[in-house]
């Protein structure tokens, strides 16, 4: 036989009805949708601009991949969009000759190359960046060379390779004053053979500061107490950083990675469209300019559509392996199993 304790009028007050209880939380416990859309509408609000954005900028432009099986000609009508009913198609006349062009693979093959170069002289100095800011003790001081390393890359490219222009152009300051003293001078803003190194070097200055912000990011999340630890224990510094810190950076350095190969393809357009002209395109032409010749100064659409869409889903797939091997690792990487 079971007794009831009867419960005080406030308490009585204060307990929600059963019914407003199971009206909040469906099934398995989770919040229904109208109630996480009121917690969450400021927030909605915000990101709708970017979602706006990406919609606008990322996924209607999707649909004019059609063109890519068709001989795409925007003259057949006054609306482009209205075009694209009248081209003829041509299924995959276009990727044939996108496989058969020379100067596709020269341009596949300039692509890798420089990515490989971005990705073991880059891809480290961000993560070494992080780790000395990190040990810097005085505020003011990390303060500062966080916002003397933040600043290029809020340059342009065309400011940018002005001043590599300056510094290692023919008539540069390094050239100008190595004739002052008798010596030959040089210009390596038109060496192609150095022409890679010399890109990779851009942008590491540029983006190398602001890549950092991530790492940063988590190294903030790291409790003292385990340094403390550590340190009570013998620790050295190093050790510290080997058992701590980098166990710590190693999900960020995972996820950027995967990201990072992901846009394998995409080494830049801007700035070798910049120095094109110094080099010659043997040297400077990838894939983003590739598609933009062929595309805008060509006017062969099709052509560049399907090399952009080739493009895309290597892309793709080469994210999907690079997520995988996270897996592998034991990493969560872009998204979980």
């Amino acid at each position: 036989m079971t007794s009831t304790v009867p419960r005080s009028k406030a308490e009585a007050n204060t307990a929600p009805p059963a019914s407003r209880v199971t009206g909040r939380r469906g099934h398995g416990g989770r919040l229904g949708l109208r109630i996480r859309f009121r917690r969450d509408r400021t927030l909605i609000l915000m990101t709708l601009p970017v979602l706006l954005l990406l919609l606008v900028f990322n996924y209607v432009p999707i649909l004019g991949n059609v063109v890519a099986f068709q001989d795409y000609d925007p003259y057949l009508s006054d609306n482009g969009f209205v075009a694209m009913f009248q081209s003829p198609w041509v299924g995959l006349d276009q990727f044939q000759r996108v496989f058969e062009d020379s100067e596709f693979w020269h341009a596949v093959q300039n692509t890798f190359v420089l990515f490989f170069l971005q990705l073991v002289l880059y891809f480290p100095i961000p993560i070494a960046l992080a780790l000395l800011i990190n040990s810097v003790i005085r505020p003011r001081v990390r303060a500062v060379a966080q916002a003397v390393m933040y600043l290029p890359h809020f340059f342009s490219w065309v400011l940018v390779v002005t001043v590599f222009q300056q510094i290692f152009g023919g008539a540069g300051v390094i050239a100008q004053t190595l004739r002052q003293h008798g010596h030959s001078g040089f210009d390596i803003m038109t060496d192609p053979s150095v022409f890679k190194y010399l890109v990779t070097a851009q942008m590491v200055w540029k983006d190398a500061g602001w890549g950092i912000i991530v790492f940063l990011a988590a190294l903030a999340a790291v409790s003292a107490d385990l340094y403390e630890a550590a340190a009570m224990d013998g620790a050295g510094r190093w050790r510290r950083m080997w058992h701590i810190t980098l166990p710590a950076l190693r999900p960020v350095i995972a996820l950027l990675l995967v990201l990072r190969v992901g846009d394998a393809l995409s080494v830049g357009f801007e700035q070798f469209l910049l120095q094109r002209q110094a080099v010659g395109p043997d040297a400077s032409e990838v894939l983003d300019t590739y598609v933009w010749w062929n595309g805008i100064r060509n006017q062969d659409f099709s052509y560049a559509a399907a090399a952009g869409l080739i493009k895309g889903v290597v892309g793709l797939t080469l994210v999907l392996v690079a997520n995988k091997v996270a897996h592998l690792m034991g990493e969560q990487g872009v998204y979980e199993k």
